[in-house]
Formats: C-alpha cells, sequence, structure tokens
C-alpha cells in the first residue's frame, strides 16, 4: 500500500466488508481480459458468498481464473475546499469456486438475513423453491487490505 498512513486494521478491514452494501468483483478472462462487476455479497468469518445466474461473463470468468479481488467502498465524503475526499475502502483477494451444498445454502440464507432482514421465513421459502435457479460462490479470503482518510 502506496499511503501505509492510511492503513486501518484488519479489525476495521472486516467491519466494513459486514456492512458494506455492495462490492465490486474483479476477475480476468482465459485470454486476460478483465471484468469488474457490482454485486451483493455476505461476508461470513473469512469468506466472501456471492449468487448469480447460472451462466454469463462472471462465471465464465471464474471458470478460467478463480483467482480474484473484492472491492467494497463505505462511508465517503467529498470534501471540496480540500480538493480531497473522506474515505474508507477494503480490498481482499483470494480463491473464488462454487459453493458446496452446505455452503450454499449457508451463503443464501446469510444474503437473506442481510439483504431482507424483515422476510426470512417468507426468504427461506423463496430459497427452498428456486435455489436450483442460483449459482452460489464462496471467495476464500487470502489477504485483506484496509485503508481510510477520516
Amino acid at each position: 500500500m502506496r499511503r501505509a498512513d492510511r492503513a486501518i486494521p484488519d479489525s476495521e478491514a472486516r467491519e466494513i466488508l459486514l456492512r458494506g452494501e455492495y462490492g465490486v468483483l474483479s476477475t480476468a478472462s482465459a485470454d486476460g481480459r478483465p471484468y469488474g462487476v457490482p454485486l451483493s455479497y455476505a461476508f461470513i468469518e473469512s469468506a466472501v458468498y456471492f449468487h448469480g445466474a447460472l451462466e454469463g461473463r462472471k462465471l465464465d470468468n471464474l471458470a478460467a481464473n478463480g483467482r480474484v479481488s473484492f472491492c467494497v467502498v463505505g462511508r465517503t465524503e467529498v470534501l471540496p475546499e480540500k480538493f480531497s475526499t473522506r474515505y474508507e475502502s477494503v480490498i481482499v483477494s483470494g480463491t473464488c469456486a462454487e459453493a458446496t451444498a452446505g455452503q450454499k445454502h449457508e451463503g443464501l440464507v446469510a444474503l437473506l438475513e442481510k439483504y431482507s432482514p424483515g422476510f426470512i421465513e417468507a426468504g427461506l421459502r423463496y430459497i427452498e423453491r428456486s435455489g436450483g435457479e442460483t449459482r452460489v460462490f464462496r471467495l476464500s479470503i487470502e489477504s485483506i487490505s484496509g485503508k481510510a482518510r477520516r
């Protein structure tokens, strides 16, 4: 990290991951073309879970190369008079693979609890009915780096 004075402890970076609304997953295709896609996610211990359709560019890239980067931007505030911005962000790197059956359920429930906390029962029924229509991926975090200007 170029600005070591802006580094934050892993515990703060993990807190940003917990409360973040969305993140950007960066992948590369088989021929090395980069691709970044915003997505909803859930953070559980040392992994990030996300879901997606049964096919698409994101899935093609993950099949070709499971090494990914995931970025979440937390609170921001533009400081026009200082020509700067207050911010907090975290970047994780790791390996992404399709979740096992148990991980898939855990990931979908975590997404439900994060984004629809007032609709857990209905959400669990929805997962039961349509869980086969989505794929869930687990990003195993190998490194985490957070920084902030406060």
